[in-house]
């Protein structure tokens, strides 16, 4: 069994680390709310304009775009979200986990030096930039997501894709469900899907629209724009998870903290009652010689 001078200090250092792990808590909730309300104020402007692009797709109107344009896979750009620091739980792991699967599988298909890969977020960029080519520009724009350098980011890839540098543009991020729920999600960017809405929600939608100037100069406007939010969107959502998931492992760091603590109590309590009862037993002792 220790001594009660070991336990003592084992006692004191629990109780400095319960104290940095409850003020962490603390900030990554205030830093949970504030990103929720990004998003949850965000959200219904990014919907809106997604129903008014597929009602209007869903109107008859047909009109061809070069973001939708689909070709023979050979040059593939992946955006991979995470965060720029640790103690956020699995979050940055399941994010390298998920990435090292999609690449793995498009290394197989096409090659490593077909693949480029977008991080955002210091710790994906030191997990994958030993064993891909790295487009590290957008690298710190995770932590503080602002629409300006999500629309820089959208912009370069759609540029790439126009360009046909690449072919295929897709997303690993974590989509933030609850404080208690995050989810890693993959999809694609570009080329984009305007199809994508059930027809129940075609039919229940299409409506006969009046277009002014014209239906490709409004898709030529509006999906440009429905590209930048897309990115925007996805680096609030990530930011909300990472909140989310740092609260949650601060909270469980504090409840082991609290456990261990008592643990240490009563097993310093106990000790200090066996030394008191040794010496009475050793005064009891010398009074009876």
């Amino acid at each position: 069994m220790a001594s009660l001078k070991e336990i003592k200090g084992r006692i004191g250092s629990v109780q400095s680390t319960l104290k940095i792990t409850s003020a962490m808590k603390l900030v990554a909730s205030t830093k949970l709310r504030r990103a929720q309300t990004a998003i949850e104020n965000m959200l219904p402007y990014d919907r809106q304009l997604s129903t008014i692009l597929h009602n209007f797709l869903a109107s008859g109107v047909t009109v061809e775009s070069p973001f939708t344009e689909e070709r023979p896979v050979e040059r593939v750009a992946v955006v991979v979200v995470a965060s720029n620091s640790s103690l956020c739980g699995g979050f940055n792991s399941n994010i390298i986990r998920k990435a090292d699967s999609v690449l793995a599988d498009y290394v197989h298909k096409l090659g490593k030096d077909r693949l480029l890969v977008f991080p955002v977020g210091r710790k994906v960029a030191q997990a994958l930039g030993k064993r891909f080519d790295l487009s590290e520009d957008f690298k710190m724009i995770g932590d503080k997501p602002a629409y300006k350098q999500a629309s820089e980011l959208a912009e370069h890839l759609m540029n790439l894709f126009l360009q046909k540098e690449i072919d295929r543009v897709e997303l690993i991020y974590t989509h933030y469900k609850s404080t208690s729920t995050q989810i890693v999600t993959h999809e694609t960017f570009l080329p984009l899907a305007l199809n994508s809405g059930s027809k129940g929600e075609e039919s229940a939608s299409a409506q006969d629209y009046i277009v002014e100037p014209s239906p490709e100069e409004l898709v030529a406007r509006l999906l440009p724009k429905t590209l930048r939010m897309k990115i925007y969107t996805i680096l609030l959502d990530s930011n909300a998870s990472e909140h989310a998931a740092r609260t949650v492992a601060m909270q469980q760091a504090t409840d082991n903290a609290n456990e261990l603590l008592q643990e240490l109590n009563l097993m310093y309590n106990k000790g200090r009652q066996q030394a008191i009862t040794s010496e009475l037993l050793d005064i009891i002792g010398g009074s009876m010689n």
